[in-house]
């Protein structure tokens, strides 16, 4: 998140297992909201980055995360999702490590 947080970004985030420890360690600061659910995290974002692979999100409802993200734009950390699957729901989806990434109707803006 120190990356982000040195290019402007400000971070929702949610992890069911260790907001308490995020919030040792990051503190309280302006530009992170620890929030109560995956769903309040999606809320007005700008993208979707997956960093942890709990079972609560191996299943997501993408017409959801569409509706509540800003952009289309998914950042996948842990690989869970195949491309292809990714592309037909209309997503621009970054797999890192894997060298495909499918973009979906994203300007240079968007990101």
């Amino acid at each position: 998140m120190a990356s982000l947080w040195a290019a402007g970004a400000k971070v929702q985030a949610y992890d069911p297992e260790a907001m308490e420890e995020t919030q040792r360690i990051c503190g309280s600061r302006k530009d992170l909201r620890l929030m109560g659910t995956k769903e309040a995290a999606l809320q007005g974002a700008d993208a979707l980055v997956i960093c942890t692979e709990w079972k609560n999100f191996r299943a997501p409802n993408f017409e959801l995360i569409k509706e509540k993200l800003n952009t289309n734009a998914l950042f996948d950390g842990r690989n869970m999702f195949e491309p292809s699957r990714m592309a037909e729901n209309g997503f621009a989806y970054y797999c890192i490590g894997r060298g495909l990434s499918v973009a979906a109707n994203l300007s240079e803006n968007d990101l």
